[in-house]
């Protein structure tokens, strides 16, 4: 073998030939038949998916161009464009090849092709109808070729012509550019076979005018994107010609649909084109085959079901009489459009792509093109379902093929732009892929090869350097395309919109007024107002709001002020105008949508946040985001922070800031019934722990340095007190604190002093950031007493000085921030006098004076005392003192009474033996319901009294749904005023120690 032979060799194998050997010796063939045709052969194999087959198929099409006297125009080929595509369709469909080497007279068609041609630019209805002798432009087309002859003739024209599509096709640089416009003429050049087979039909039927018959193409070939093979799904409606019955019409259709289907999938000399579905038709496989416009309204006003609308999306007149089929598709489409009121549409839709992906085969699944996970239908079942939700208010959704139906929804805001971008990328690489299946053989396949001969084929034809690059893509293709189906075919939301009717839908006129007055909006005016700000415009974001607001409305109209909800939506709205994530946050989750609303028209506390820190409305989507975060977390964020700047300022804004954050989630959750009230205290009072704690760090280092100082001269703790040391802060609540510090020397007293007082400055509001006012009242003589005392004065304070309700109060006393050896140290110093040995009877009995003394003089005038939750007769003061009577009492002696928490306190009498179990019950009860409306009363957001129940019934209600109870204003007074007179039975008896007749 010669070198030149063996370089001609190696330059075939690189070019992707497997068989060099084989594939030289019918290179010599071919030239010797034509006379050097292939003069580069390597080059030109290069560029074929199959280069063996390829060569194989010329070898043959030379042979049979040389015998039928159709050598000069092969020869001719040599070298142009035209030959370059019969070179790519011949490497990348045999049975095209094989159809052209049965027809070499068509040869001459690739040197007439216009260089770059436009599919579009080809008379598909017009080759196919000549093919059989019809004319194309005659009103109704009869075909001159009839019989078995005519039908070979039209199966011929039509393959004629896919050839020239199919070379275009595997010639494009870049396939998935052309796909839309691939599927397009194959859908024309299928409603031109059956339009010929219609004219064939006509030929048979002399008595075809008495009936105006129009052939409706469904799914892939109705939208325009149909397949290389695919079956043709179709309907059938005819409407009686002048003169004649509706009965003679429809006897008369369906020979001549019959006839027509026939032609195309019948066996015959030329092979079949593809079956012809018309299973689609009312009533499926048992319905009439022909039916008359009426009749088609009539079934699908009554009894077509769910799927059958959706399959009428893609209906399109494609042969026969057109306007016929545009009244079918006129009269229909009111029904398409109004279909997703029914109920459980949408669910439906879901359910049965649930089970068309059960049907797919389990060894299939991973290669399935079409209808597994990841797939082709998941593409189209998305954007057919988004359409149909939103597509009968928005008519430039009403698109029958799918990237067109994409574009539309992209541009209108119902699918994000990087989501549609990627489905589409996804969905052209798809077709490609299915379309260079199914060309290689005409053969309806949808799996990707299973052989590795197989994937080399495909990937060359779909323009893949590798067969590992294209499975990387597939792979990458199915993962994203799911993910996106999952996100929007099942979007929470959908369900919503569709059971909304027409009028509700709209937003823009007199009925949704109507509406808005009818679910309980106070100013419908105002809020159409609302509406058309946010809705009005060609912008994404107003596309986006028009389909979020139909529902978002219902969902303001369950809470307790509407009005003031879809305000402060709208505020939101404007004020994230140029945030994607909001909007689509809200498009794709309900959860977070219906959760917003409710906050909004619900709590004006959490609205307040919100609109401050909207950011935060990402939480709303998921639990753990709305779960009070970890202590351990927030000590280090903010120690993070105290680490991060020396800069006072920067780090109480910071800490100030992440105090309002973990507010708003708290008050957040506690809204949507998340976490109880106290929970959500635990929760108010941990992060004023964490901003004490950082506050004292920065004011012991601003006064360090303001003095000059190398070092603090002390250390100093904070002790938290009253309800704030009892872990049961409200959202509203002051920090009652005292400080308390240990050093020597005569300026150590006012370090501290001036420490406490930085602190107290630097906790003061700012801004937009809540502060926390800190009370230093329940401190060592009061008011009268310095603001920060050391731990030995503190001492002999209470060891000789103190009144008895002042060892009350330190049955709260926690220590919260500062030196923790210095915490240890007043704990141990305070506990003999909290928890003494005894309890005088004088102590007793000043207990109980004060108390009594409270309950007269600390109720704010006018208030009923019975409605008063903190002071009032059950309330949270008598619980609270009963429970600290016990402490007083026995804490000495059982160390499990030992506790700040009312509860745990409570609780441990109970372990004890020290109060009677339904005491204990009572008492508990009557607290958590107290708390529980002193913290719905602070997330109403209205009035400053957050201890006093509402009059009005209404005002209860509010309560109730921020308690997330199942009661009428009315029932939760009714209630409350029962727990509150039981617990305060208890009271009298525990802790004044009345009998029946005391009372």
């Amino acid at each position: 073998m010669s070198s030149r032979e063996v370089s001609l060799a190696t330059q075939l194998r690189r070019a992707g030939v497997l068989d060099a050997a084989r594939v030289e010796s019918q290179i010599e063939q071919i030239n010797a038949i034509t006379g050097t045709y292939l003069e580069d052969p390597a080059h030109a194999l290069s560029y074929l998916a199959d280069p063996d087959a390829g060569v194989l198929q010329l070898l043959r099409l030379a042979e049979s161009a040389r015998d039928s006297g159709n050598l000069d125009a092969l020869v001719a080929l040599r070298g142009t464009e035209g030959g370059a595509k019969m070179s790519v369709l011949l490497g990348g469909s045999l049975a095209l090849g094989d159809f052209l080497v049965r027809h070499p007279d068509f040869v001459a068609d690739f040197g007439n092709l216009p260089v770059g041609e436009k599919f579009a630019d080809i008379d598909v209805r017009g080759l196919v109808l000549r093919g059989v002798g019809a004319d194309p432009n005659a009103e109704v087309p009869v075909a001159t070729v009839t019989g078995a002859a005519g039908q070979a003739a039209m199966r011929v024209a039509y393959r004629r012509v896919l050839m020239r599509v199919a070379a275009e096709d595997l010639f494009a640089k870049v396939p998935t550019a052309i796909m839309h416009e691939v599927g397009s003429v194959l859908a024309d050049l299928a409603g031109a076979a059956l339009d010929a087979g219609l004219a064939l039909a006509r030929a048979e039927y002399p008595t075809h005018d008495a009936t105006r018959l129009c052939i409706i193409g469904m799914g892939k070939c109705g939208a325009r994107e149909l397949n290389y093979v695919s079956d043709v799904d179709v309907i059938y409606v005819a409407e009686p010609a002048e003169g004649h019955s509706d009965e003679e019409s429809l006897k008369v259709a369906g020979k001549l649909a019959n006839y027509a289907a026939r032609a195309c999938d019948s066996p015959g000399i030329e092979p079949a084109l593809w079956e012809v579905d018309a299973n689609l038709r009312p009533e499926g496989g048992d319905g009439a085959l022909v039916r008359n416009v009426a009749s088609h309204r009539a079934y699908y006003e009554r009894w077509a079901e769910t799927w059958e609308f959706q399959a009428l999306l893609k209906a399109r007149p494609i042969a026969g009489d057109i306007d016929v089929g545009e009244r079918y598709v006129d009269e229909l489409a009111p029904l398409i459009w109004s279909a997703v009121e029914r109920e459980g549409f949408v669910e439906n839709a879901q359910a049965m792509r649930r089970r068309v992906e059960e049907h797919v085969a389990r060894g299939e699944a991973d290669r399935q093109i079409k209808l597994g996970p990841g797939g082709l239908r998941d593409v189209e079942f998305t954007v057919q379902l988004l359409q149909l939700v939103h597509g009968r208010s928005d008519e430039s959704l009403r698109s029958r093929n799918t990237l067109g139906a994409l574009h539309a929804l992209r541009s209108r805001g119902y699918v994000g732009r990087v989501q549609a971008a990627t489905m589409e990328r996804s969905y052209r690489q798809l077709r490609v892929w299915e379309h260079r299946l199914q060309m290689r053989k005409l053969s309806r396949t949808h799996l990707m090869p299973a052989t590795d001969a197989g994937k080399r084929v495909l990937a060359r034809a779909s323009g893949f350097a590798t067969v590992e690059y294209m499975e990387e893509v597939w792979h990458d293709v199915r993962r994203e395309v799911r993910a996106m189906h999952l996100e929007m075919f099942y979007r929470p939301i959908l369900p919503v919109v569709a059971r909304l009717s027409a009028d509700e839908a709209a937003l823009d006129d007199d009925a949704a007024r109507a509406r808005l007055t009818a679910v309980g909006f106070g100013d419908a005016t105002g809020a159409q107002r609302h509406i058309a700000a946010l809705t009005d415009g060609v912008s994404r974001r107003a596309s986006i709001q028009r389909q979020l607001l139909p529902a978002m409305i219902g969902w303001f109209a369950q809470g307790a002020d509407p009005d003031a909800g879809l305000l402060a939506f709208r505020q939101l709205s404007e004020q994230l105008e140029n945030a994607q994530w909001y909007l689509k946050l809200l498009r794709d989750s309900r959860t977070a949508a219906e959760r917003l609303a409710r906050l909004l028209s619900t709590s004006g506390y959490v609205t307040k946040a919100l609109l401050i820190s909207a950011q935060d409305i990402t939480w709303l989507d998921n639990d753990d985001d709305l779960a009070p975060r970890d202590p351990a977390r927030l000590w280090g964020e903010a120690d993070a922070i105290l680490k991060r700047s020396a800069d006072a300022e920067q780090c109480i804004t910071a800490l100030r800031g992440m105090r309002r954050r973990e507010l708003a989630r708290t008050a957040a959750a506690d809204v949507l019934g998340l976490l109880d009230s106290v929970e959500a205290a635990k929760t108010v009072t941990m992060v004023a722990d964490v901003l004490i704690d950082g506050a004292l760090r920065i004011a012991m280092d601003t006064v360090t340095k303001t003095k000059g100082l190398e070092a603090p001269p002390i250390t100093m703790a904070v002790i938290a007190m009253g309800r704030y040391g009892g872990q049961e802060m409200g959202y509203n609540s002051d920090a009652d604190v005292q400080f308390v510090f240990d050093g020597e020397g005569q300026d150590a007293q006012s370090f501290a002093q001036q420490v406490a007082t930085e602190l107290r400055r630097l906790l003061q509001t700012v801004g937009s950031q809540p502060g926390l006012e800190i009370d230093a009242d329940l401190r060592p003589e009061g008011k009268n007493g310095p603001l920060a005392r050391s731990l030995e004065s503190c001492r002999e304070y209470y060891g000789r000085w103190s009144d008895p309700w002042e060892a009350q109060a330190l049955l709260r006393a926690r220590p919260c921030a500062g030196d923790k050896e210095l915490c240890d140290r007043f704990v141990k110093a305070i506990d003999p006098v909290r928890y003494p040995p005894e309890l005088p009877a004088s102590a007793l009995k000043q207990m109980r004076s004060l108390k009594a003394r409270m309950e007269s003089e600390r109720l704010p005038r006018g208030v009923d005392p019975r409605r008063h939750v903190k002071l009032g007769p059950g309330g949270l003061s008598d619980v609270e003192w009963s429970v600290q009577l016990l402490q007083l009492q026995h804490a000495h002696e059982h160390p499990a009474l030992r506790t700040t928490v009312t509860l745990e306190a409570l609780n441990a009498a109970v372990a004890e033996g020290l109060v009677e179990v339904n005491d204990a019950e009572v008492l508990g009860e009557a607290w958590k319901f107290a708390t529980d409306i002193r913290g719905a009363l602070a997330l109403r957001g209205v009035g400053k009294r957050t201890d006093v129940l509402p009059n009005d019934v209404r005002q209860m209600k509010v309560l109730a749904d921020i308690m997330n109870v199942r009661m009428t204003g009315s029932e939760l007074d009714e209630q409350y005023t029962r727990a509150s007179r039981r617990a305060r039975l208890v009271t009298e008896r525990v802790f004044f120690g009345w009998t029946e007749d005391d009372r």
